[in-house]
This record gives structure tokens, C-alpha cells and sequence, in this order.
């Protein structure tokens, strides 16, 4: 389990540094380095035998300065109250480094759905929306999936909200199925977005993807489908991992082999024999590493094994702050979390102007503008590290958190 303690100070930590960067006084820190608003709330759900149960569910608010607070809704037994403020100060950043008309938000209930049956994860679904409905809407705080929710529990939340507004409220939520508004490309968006970055940072250091060799570490959601992406470009994904183990080999995996024994069996490092330790995989030499699994992965104990040029973070806080001195040392490029997986937040973006504007894109309109807004994000935060001599994960915080900032001062509330 992550300390989420320490997920919460190493941010303000750095949003501190990114702050006095540009220049902006303690009172501007004393405003940011919290969530404006942060709501609990106790939800009683009527189990299907008959007892009731009591869950705690969270929404932070980070702050809605440049406009609606926005992301993503997590049901796990691990949820706490301290790593919804951080992520929700996370989602500020990746917003304001996609340049979206959004502050950051986050929620999540303490639960777990692996247990729970379908009628079960509706009630609850729809509990929390009556619970938190005074507090969102799509002009004040628009939810999203996020760790073990998906288009289907973004359904029954939308048509709860919509009933307690006696309306189709389709831009109140994102990660819709397509029938319900959803917005093509939204499934591969944090996926495709990452590798945007990766092809952007292969530019900066003369390699080419074709026949790159890629190590990532996670097998989920976001690390199959980049697995699958960079795959079909030609590069060499020699090893990827789950929580079992992790699987090598040299001359490439056959990811579509892997992705349909996932499809199949839910995991698939537990089928073969030959499997090595997540430790040794992220020593393993390479062109690109992508973490996508867990936080803190990558520490001052492991940094100076790393053998990779490249290190995309597609996990939430995958490399602590003295490990990225030390990659930022030895001349590693590092594209800092708050970059990489900022696709998902810009599709869902895209998805709900489509919902305020009533009409929708071809996937091909989406994936372009996804691809404009990460190149855009990618360079800015590159040329700022190089202009300023800073790693790119200050970079990535002070381009950030510099429009929340501008506003509130606009509004005078620093």
C-alpha cells in the first residue's frame, strides 16, 4: 500500500519549488498546497443478503479557478483521504499542462468491487452520486473513471444525476459508453497519450521507435495498450510484468500473444515458468522504460541501475524525488507522470465539449487533437527544463500550476 502521507508533502513540496519559480508569494503555496473543498461522506447500501453496509466515499476539490473541477472516481479497500487530496492536486497539473479550462478534482470510495456483485456496485454508484450531488454538476465538478470503475458505473452515475436534475445531464460525467455520449478514442486515450510523449522524447535524443527496445513495467489498462501501440510501430517490447513476475525475452514478446491470454485468463505472467522479479526488470537494459504499475518504484536504491535512455511514468508517482535527481544526473530523460498520463483528462476533455455542444468527432478528429495538445504539452515542459536547467518534472509542475495561479490572483483570492 502507498504512503499516501508522502504522496501528499513530495507534491507540495514541489508545487512550493514550481511556485516560487514563478515567482509567486507563501500566501499563493498557502492557498494551492490543499484542495479549496474536500467532501466525506458515509453511503448505506442494502447488501444482496439482505444486511447494511456503511462505505466512506470522498470528492476533492482542488481548486476551480480557471473553471469545473475535473477527474476520476476510484472504488478500492485502499482508498484514503490523503491520497484523493494529492491526486486531485495531480489532476490541476495535468490539466493545466494540456492547457484545459479545468481544476483538478478526485473521488473515491473505500470498497472493493472484486467482492461486490453488479446490483451491489449500482446502488452504491448511484448512493454516492445523491450524496455528493449538491457539489458537482458539469460547470462545477464532472467525475471520471478511474482504479476499478469503468464506462457502465459512469452510466448508472450520469442517469442518477440526470434524475435528481430531471434532465439528460450527458456532460456530467466522462468515460460514457459511446450510446450514452461517450467520445470515441476515450478507452486508448491515457495510452496513446503517453506514447505521444515517448515518440516526442525519441526525437530529442536521435532514436528511432522502429526496433527500439522497450521494457514496461505493469501489464494493466495503460500497459497493454502501450505495449500494443509502440508494438504495431515497430518497436521491441522485450519485457513487461505483473504482479506475479515479469517476462523476457531479447528479441521481443509477441504482444498480441500476451494481450489475448490477458483477454483469456485476466493475468498472464503466471503461466509461464521462465519469469524474472519486477527488481531485475527495471535493471534490464533498454531504449525506453515505462512504469505502469505501482508508486514508488523507482528510488535512490535502484537509480543507478537504470540502463534505459528513456523513462516514460505512466503509473501515478512510479520514482521518488531523490531517485529523479539522481536519472536527472546521469542524463536520463524522464517524461514526469503528470505528463504522460495527461490523455486520458484531455479525451475527456474533448468528450465533454462534445457533450455541451451536441455534436461528436470521427476518431480520427480525436486522436489529432489529442496528439496537438501532448506535443504542445511535451515541448513547453522539455524547453523550459533546458532554458532553466531544471529536471523535467519541476518543469512539468511550474507549467502546471502557473494558470491556477495567474487566476486566483485574478480573482484575488491570493
Amino acid at each position: 500500500m502507498a504512503d499516501h502521507n508522502n504522496l501528499v508533502s513530495s507534491t507540495q513540496q514541489i508545487t512550493k519549488e514550481a511556485l516560487n519559480k514563478l515567482g509567486f508569494d507563501e500566501g499563493m503555496y498557502e492557498l494551492i498546497k490543499e484542495p479549496l473543498r474536500f467532501l466525506e461522506v458515509r453511503i448505506p447500501i442494502r447488501m444482496d443478503d439482505g444486511t447494511m453496509q456503511t462505505f466512506t466515499g470522498y470528492r476533492a476539490q482542488h481548486n476551480h479557478a480557471v473553471g469545473p473541477t475535473k477527474g476520476g472516481i476510484r472504488f478500492h479497500p485502499d482508498v484514503t483521504k490523503e491520497e484523493v487530496k494529492a491526486l486531485s492536486m495531480w489532476m490541476t497539473l495535468k490539466c493545466g499542462i494540456a492547457n484545459l479550462p479545468y481544476g483538478g478534482g478526485k473521488g473515491g470510495i473505500i470498497c472493493d468491487p472484486r467482492q461486490m456483485s453488479n446490483q451491489e456496485l449500482e446502488r452504491l454508484s448511484r448512493a454516492y452520486v445523491r450524496a455528493i450531488s449538491q457539489f458537482v454538476g458539469p460547470s462545477s465538478d464532472i467525475p471520471a473513471p478511474d482504479v476499478y470503475t469503468n464506462p457502465q458505473i459512469m452510466s448508472w452515475m450520469m442517469d442518477e444525476y440526470s434524475m435528481i436534475n430531471r434532465s439528460n445531464a450527458f456532460a456530467f460525467i466522462t468515460g460514457k459508453p459511446l450510446a450514452l455520449g461517450g467520445s470515441l478514442g476515450r478507452n486508448r486515450a491515457t495510452a496513446l497519450g503517453a506514447v505521444i510523449t515517448i515518440e516526442e522524447a525519441t526525437k530529442r535524443r536521435n532514436i528511432s521507435i522502429n526496433n527500439s527496445r522497450v521494457v514496461i513495467q505493469g501489464f494493466g489498462n495503460a500497459g497493454s495498450f502501450i505495449a500494443k501501440i509502440l508494438h504495431d510501430m515497430g518497436a521491441k517490447i522485450v519485457a513487461i510484468s505483473e504482479s506475479y513476475g515479469a517476462l523476457y525475452d531479447s528479441n521481443g514478446l509477441d504482444i498480441d500473444h500476451l494481450i489475448e491470454l490477458k483477454e483469456q485468463h485476466g493475468r498472464v505472467t503466471h503461466l509461464f515458468d521462465d519469469v524474472i522479479s519486477n527488481k531485475d526488470l527495471l535493471k534490464l537494459d533498454c531504449d525506453i522504460l515505462v512504469p505502469a504499475a505501482l508508486s514508488n518504484q523507482i528510488t535512490a536504491d535502484n537509480a543507478n541501475d537504470i540502463k534505459a535512455n528513456i523513462i516514460a511514468e505512466a503509473a501515478n508517482g512510479p520514482t521518488t524525488q531523490e531517485a529523479t535527481r539522481i536519472l536527472n544526473e546521469r542524463g536520463i530523460l524522464l517524461i514526469p507522470d503528470v505528463l504522460a498520463s495527461a490523455g486520458g483528462v484531455t479525451v475527456s476533455y474533448f468528450e465533454w465539449v462534445q457533450n455541451n455542444q451536441g455534436y461528436y468527432w470521427s476518431e480520427e478528429e480525436v486522436n489529432t487533437k489529442l496528439r496537438h495538445k501532448m506535443v504542445d504539452a511535451f515541448n513547453n515542459i522539455y524547453d523550459l527544463a533546458h532554458d532553466r536547467k531544471i529536471d523535467m518534472r519541476l518543469a512539468a509542475y511550474v507549467i502546471g500550476i502557473k494558470r491556477t495561479a495567474e487566476a486566483s490572483r485574478f480573482r484575488g483570492w491570493a
